[in-house]
C-alpha cells in the first residue's frame, strides 16, 4: 500500500513512522520548508514533495491521501486544493480534529467530483500515533475495505471502528474528547482535595497506587504519575487548562439534543476558569494534556 501524508507535526510525523514500520510506502508534504528539509534529511524511506501538485502526481491511482493538519482554515484550504487536484475514485482522509459539520461539508464537496472522503477521529496522543493508534472513521461503507488494511496495521488491536456516514467519525471523536474533559477534571480535582488536606501525601505514590489494581486505574493516571515524578507538586507550571474546542462542541451538541451533560459542561467551564486563576486542578490537567498529546503548558 502507498499513500500521501500531508502534515508532519507531532502527530503526523509519528503516524508516518508507524506506517513505515508496517511496510506502507509514504509520500509526504508539509507547508513548512524546515519540516520538509528535516524529512528529506532523515534516513526514513520516504518521498518528500515540495508542493501538493507533486505529492498528488507521485501517487498511483486510485490515490489515498491522509490529511493531518490543524482543524479549521488549514484543513479547509488543503481540502479545497486537493479536490481540484484529485480524480474520481481517489480517497481523501481527514485525520485531524475537524468539527463534524465541517467534515460533512467536505464530504459533499469531494463527492461532487467522485472523490471518496473519510473523516477520521484520531485518538491515543503522540504515542498512539507512533504505535497502536485509535481511529474512528466515517465515509462510504463500500469504499472502507480499500483502506481498512491500513488501519489493521497501524491501530491497536480492536483500535479502529467504521462508524457510518461522513461526519460520524469526527462526531464520535468529539464526544470522546468531551468524556476526556470530564475524566481529567475529576483526576485534577481529586489531587486538589489531597493537596489541601491535613495529610502530607506523595502525589507520585498516590498516582502509582491508584493505577495498580484500583477502579480508577488508567493511562491518564499513569501520565499523572509520570508528571509528579518530574515535579512533585507541579510547581513549575501554571494551572491554565487550554482547550482544543471539542469539549465546547460536545456541550453545544448536547444542548441541541437536549441531553444533560453536567460533568462535561462543568469540566469545560473549569477550563475557562483556569485562565483566570492558578489551581492544582489546572496544573494536573495541563500536565496530563502535555503527557498524552504534547500540548503546551504555561511555565511559571
Amino acid at each position: 500500500m502507498q499513500l500521501g501524508l500531508i502534515g508532519l507535526g507531532k502527530m503526523g510525523w509519528n503516524l508516518m513512522e508507524n506506517m513505515l514500520d508496517h511496510g506502507i510506502e509514504v509520500n509526504v508534504f508539509d507547508v513548512n520548508e524546515d519540516t520538509r528539509q528535516k524529512a528529506q534529511n532523515s534516513k526514513l524511506k520516504i518521498k518528500v514533495a515540495n508542493d501538493l501538485e507533486r505529492l498528488v502526481g507521485s501517487l498511483p491511482q486510485p490515490r489515498i491521501i491522509w490529511l493531518m493538519v490543524p482543524a479549521g482554515g488549514p484543513t479547509d484550504e488543503s481540502i479545497a486544493k486537493l479536490v481540484d487536484l484529485l480524480d474520481k475514485d481517489d480517497i481523501l482522509i481527514d485525520g485531524g480534529n475537524s468539527y463534524y459539520k465541517d467534515s460533512i461539508a467536505h464530504g459533499q464537496t469531494a463527492a461532487k467530483k467522485g472523490i471518496h472522503f473519510f473523516d477520521c477521529g484520531t485518538s491515543g496522543g503522540m504515542s498512539g500515533a507512533r504505535h497502536n493508534g485509535n481511529f474512528m472513521l466515517g465515509g462510504k461503507k463500500e469504499i472502507f475495505p480499500q483502506i481498512e488494511p491500513l488501519f489493521n496495521k497501524i491501530a491497536a488491536p480492536d483500535g479502529y471502528l467504521y462508524t457510518g456516514e461522513v461526519g460520524s467519525g469526527h462526531f464520535l471523536k468529539m464526544v470522546h474528547n468531551g468524556v476526556e474533559y470530564g475524566m481529567m477534571q475529576a483526576i485534577g480535582e481529586g489531587f486538589d482535595v489531597l493537596s489541601k488536606s491535613q495529610f502530607n501525601y506523595d502525589n507520585e505514590a498516590v498516582a502509582k497506587v491508584w493505577n495498580n489494581g484500583s477502579v480508577i486505574r488508567s493511562w491518564l493516571m499513569e501520565l499523572a504519575q509520570e508528571s509528579f515524578a518530574k515535579d512533585a507538586n507541579l510547581d513549575e507550571i501554571k494551572g491554565v487548562m487550554h482547550s482544543s474546542g471539542e469539549g465546547a462542541w460536545t456541550v453545544q451538541e448536547a444542548l441541541q439534543l437536549h441531553v444533560p451533560t453536567p460533568v462535561i459542561s462543568s469540566a469545560l467551564m473549569m477550563r475557562y476558569r483556569s485562565e483566570e486563576n492558578d489551581t492544582m486542578t489546572g496544573k494536573v490537567v495541563s500536565a496530563l494534556r502535555n503527557g498524552f498529546g504534547g500540548h503546551a503548558v504555561d511555565k511559571k
